[in-house]
């Protein structure tokens, strides 16, 4: 389980962006542990971000998915 810093460090993205990507529904909601502790699965984020580069890949190398 993943901290929001130690997410912040692995996505390269502020802790506002974050929120607001998981208000708009474009990134994996945490697992909330009590009422101000939140924690990111390590496979989620990883998955995330892996989707992110296939979205770039298409959208900028022409690449089609097979």
């Amino acid at each position: 389980m993943l901290t929001r810093r130690e997410v912040e460090s692995r996505i390269g993205l502020s802790r506002s962006s974050i929120y607001q990507r998981l208000k708009d529904g474009s990134f994996p909601q945490p697992v909330r542990y009590g009422s101000r502790t939140v924690r990111w699965k390590e496979s989620q984020i990883a998955a995330w971000l892996k989707e992110q580069e296939d979205k770039y890949l298409r959208k900028n190398c022409n690449l089609v998915d097979p």
